[in-house]
């Protein structure tokens, strides 16, 4: 029965992915996030492995894939909508090893996640071993249970030719079972246009990031099927915490709490 429920919302989940849809899905980083994003409306969300590890004080890439997986778990306890994990290259040097988390998190109730194609900052995989990896992630997370997004980091790392870079790559990943192709650092709109009428499945890229930041309307109109915001809520949540330090460290007011949700609220909100 729970495979079941989970093919079901992979089904669902994959269902959003349709070109020029945009649909847009908000990045959580704890269980409390989670829950309200939920409320708010959204019929699914992700997680960010850089919002996790900041709300745990550490700099993203930091944090070992069992305690990654810890936390993905507290997220998809938390809310009934369909969650898709960020599992960043896989936590593993070898195919295998990345079969091993993919499944893992399939085993948490996951209905999709991303994969990346660099280990190290800024240096890209061979795009034979970025395939080998997802070749193995999908025989462990077999289509229909598990919505695999390749993501490919040519833009980020500032390839000399990043459009046709991502174009290789994306043939190559989707051979290999990618059902979603995730292209984060790109903003121009006309590069993304180019993007998605070359790329044969559906593609993602993350409104918050770089410069100059596309509304989802005009995403859309681009072809995206689907907008992340990565760790941007996680900042924007934090920058709230370190602009009402400073009030309270150098001028001794509170006017950071005008405004804010009440606790009654929060626990009626956060009461099953």
């Amino acid at each position: 029965m729970i495979a079941n429920a989970n093919a079901d919302r992979a089904a669902a989940f994959l269902h959003l992915h349709r070109p020029g849809a945009g649909f847009i899905l908000p990045n959580a980083w704890d269980g409390g996030s989670a829950r309200i994003l939920e409320q708010v409306g959204f019929a699914a969300i992700a997680t960010t492995s850089a919002g996790i590890a900041f709300s745990r004080g550490v700099a993203d890439g930091h944090m070992a894939g069992s305690e990654m997986l810890d936390c993905i778990a507290q997220i998809v306890e938390a809310v009934d909508c369909p969650v898709s994990a960020d599992l960043e290259s896989g936590y593993g040097e070898t195919p295998d090893q990345v079969a091993e988390t993919v499944s893992a998190a399939l085993a948490i109730g996951v209905v999709g996640g991303n994969l990346e194609d660099a280990i190290k900052p800024g240096e890209l995989l061979p795009v034979e071993v970025g395939r080998e990896r997802l070749e193995a992630a999908r025989s462990s997370a077999p289509k229909g249970q598990f919505v695999l997004n390749a993501r490919t980091d040519t833009y980020m790392v500032g390839h000399p030719d990043p459009f046709a870079e991502t174009i290789r790559r994306a043939e190559q990943y989707i051979a290999a079972g990618a059902d979603c192709i995730f292209v984060p650092g790109v903003s121009a709109a006309e590069e993304i246009g180019r993007l998605t009428a070359a790329i044969n499945a559906p593609v993602n890229v993350v409104a918050g990031l770089v410069e100059p930041v596309l509304d989802a309307a005009t995403l859309r109109a681009l072809g995206v099927a689907r907008i992340s915001v990565g760790g941007t809520l996680t900042r924007a949540a934090l920058s709230v915490v370190d602009r009402a330090g400073q009030e309270m460290l150098d001028h001794g007011t509170f006017g950071f709490a005008e405004g804010a949700v009440s606790y009654g609220d929060f626990q009626q909100r956060f009461s099953r």
